[in-house]
């Protein structure tokens, strides 16, 4: 199966605007977490897939920059692009990324592949986000391009338009979803960017991690956090978008 990893990406962040390519260490955010996934050995294929506002135009230039292909299409209708993304670069099966996760952990998205690949068709989507056991941050999640296509055939609201997968669970069934998870909870790190106090906690990190380990493991970051616990404290406050 041809593997892309969808990677959607946009300018127009509510909570902190243009966080993607906000910068650390003279490079973005962006750029740490392509570098990052490059480094994945299961992925075929890497595209960024933004809108086609003109506010994204930043992003497309950095993609042509750094050699990653891209993709433009809807602001809201998320799934419309991610189908649209993989109509154009005939993918097979898909990985969905999302551009504020500069951590993520090629290790980590190999895994979740690999998993998906070694049970299809007996399961339909893969990931490490339905029971949280891994950072938020490292969240990754493998389906086949024929539920995508289902999907953007049948899914009308607009939360699931928005948001892609909700409604690949629905259809696919609890039968068909399976969970990869980490051997111990760490589900309480937050190393997502979404607010300044977010962007605050990795630029603290990036700044002492990466020019001696710039191939850094979540598992090297967790290690350094263990010497370091009032890093945490940066974001600790911080609620994900939707929770209360």
């Amino acid at each position: 199966m041809k593997v892309i990893a969808i990677v959607q990406a946009r300018m127009g962040s509510t909570r902190l605007p243009g966080k993607v390519l906000k910068k650390v260490n003279g490079k973005s955010l962006l750029e740490y977490q392509v570098e990052r996934m490059k480094r994945s050995r299961k992925i075929d294929h890497l595209v960024i897939s933004t809108t086609k506002k003109a506010l994204d135009d930043p992003i497309i230039d950095l993609c042509k920059d750094l050699n990653v292909d891209t993709f433009r299409g809807s602001e809201k209708d998320v799934l419309g692009r991610f189908y649209e993304t993989c109509e154009h670069y005939k993918a097979d099966a898909v990985v969905r990324l999302t551009a504020d996760c500069p951590f993520i952990d090629p290790g980590v998205i190999d895994k979740v592949i690999t998993y998906f690949l070694d049970h299809y068709p007996n399961y339909l989507y893969v990931s490490n986000t339905r029971t949280r056991s891994y950072p938020r941050g490292l969240d990754t999640e493998v389906f086949p391009y024929e539920v995508l296509k289902d999907a953007y055939m049948n899914a009308n609201s607009p939360h699931d338009l928005e948001h892609v997968t909700p409604f690949i669970v629905k259809r696919v069934g609890d039968q068909g979803v399976a969970q990869v998870t980490h051997d111990t909870d760490e589900s309480h790190h937050r190393w997502t960017v979404d607010t300044l106090e977010d962007f605050q906690f990795v630029s603290t990190v990036l700044e002492h991690l990466y020019p001696t380990n710039p191939a850094f493991t979540f598992q090297d970051l967790l290690d350094v956090l263990r010497k370091n616990p009032q890093w945490t404290e940066i974001n600790r406050q911080v609620k994900q978008k939707g929770e209360t």
